[in-house]
């Protein structure tokens, strides 16, 4: 009998004990189980947002990439653009300028072709009244023989 008895008094114990482990031992088990799950769960989600929020970041980051790349290239052909009116510019400046110079000298050569051509009129006409003087054996009188100077000077 006194197995049976210890049997059922370990039964007694060990129903006692069960209820109270599950009375106050389990809850905070329990409690520090589900609590560790949320924290789990929680982690995951914010490792999952942030998952998300990096490709989000680098899609930004690639469309600010692409943006910047385009205004570059707008930047780079606006400045060769700018460049090339330059060039044109200065090319036709310089045309201009040379054309100029081109005039100044070619107005600068006509009045010394002018000079000279009026300096051998003056000597030719000079001439023509020394041979008049010898063919004639006489001084000719410029004042007298002036308009047909002239006439002669206008002729060449």
């Amino acid at each position: 009998m006194n197995i049976n008895f210890t049997l059922i008094g370990q039964a007694i114990a060990f129903a006692i004990f069960v209820m109270f482990c599950m009375k106050f031992v389990w809850p905070p088990l329990i409690g520090a189980i589900n609590e560790r799950q949320r924290k789990i769960a929680d982690g995951l989600d914010a490792a999952e947002k942030a998952k998300a929020d990096l490709a989000t970041a680098e899609q930004d980051v690639q469309q600010e990439l692409n943006v910047a790349k385009t205004k570059a290239a707008a930047l780079i052909e606006q400045a060769n653009k700018s460049a090339n009116q330059l060039i044109e510019d200065a090319k036709s400046q310089a045309q201009v300028e040379g054309e100029r110079i081109r005039q100044q000298a070619q107005a600068s050569i006509d009045q010394e072709i002018n000079q000279a051509r009026e300096s051998l009129r003056a000597q030719v006409a000079e001439l023509a009244v020394l041979g008049a003087e010898k063919i004639l054996q006489d001084r000719v009188d410029m004042q007298k023989h002036a308009s047909m100077l002239d006439q002669l000077a206008a002729k060449l």
